[in-house]
């Protein structure tokens, strides 16, 4: 696969498409993780699957009150937020058609969905210490979908006279490209956190 094919034109098309996928596995992700937690308040000594060794450890950082910065479960946000991407995901399949300012919330919205994500990032590896498979697979979502709907948002309204606009247009001609290396910093910082615990694991 070439580098255009990957760095293909963002459509509404595939902007839905995205949307509809993002938001499914984010959706089935954030339930996993959200039915693993009531397991885990039912009887504290259930082990949830996504507990694999002591870095990926759900366990761990479900017991943690950053798993409830806002007084209840994070996973409920989550559920809530990857059902609406979802549905709004399969309306612009099925020609639904929104306005401006509907854009500007949902841009607001993603960009306080990544916001969040990397706190929980920044929590995961510099305070508790572990990481949760499922709640990358959220980062790594998230981060997508906020990524996308800031190009389709700022390549919708930006007028192609203004000096911003040309910017935008190279983030747009190599999204894929600046996507990657975002998630290979992301990855960089994981490594370079539990390199120790990794060798040690792997030998």
């Amino acid at each position: 696969m070439t580098s255009a094919t990957l760095n293909a034109p963002i459509t509404d098309r595939r902007l839905a498409c995205l949307y509809l996928i993002g938001g499914s596995v984010g959706f089935v992700a954030a339930f996993t993780l959200l039915f693993e937690k009531i397991a885990l308040i039912e009887d504290p000594t259930y082990v949830p699957s996504c507990s694999i060794n002591p870095i990926l450890s759900c366990g761990s950082i479900m017991r943690t009150t950053q798993a409830e910065a806002f007084g209840f479960p994070n996973l409920i946000l989550g559920v809530a937020g990857f059902a609406i991407i979802g549905t709004i995901g399969a309306a612009l399949l099925a020609g639904a058609q929104f306005a401006r300012w509907f854009w500007w919330t949902l841009l607001a919205g993603t960009l306080a969905g990544v916001g969040f994500v990397h706190w929980l990032i920044f929590q995961s590896l510099y305070r508790i210490d572990a990481l949760c498979p499922y709640c990358m697979v959220v980062w790594a979502v998230m981060i997508a979908l906020f990524w996308y709907t800031a190009l389709r948002t700022a390549t919708a309204l930006a007028s192609p006279r203004e000096r911003p606009a040309r910017r935008i247009t190279v983030a747009s001609t190599y999204h894929t490209t600046w996507l990657t290396l975002w998630y290979l910093a992301i990855a960089a910082l994981i490594a370079q956190r539990f390199w120790d615990c990794w060798v040690t694991l792997l030998t």
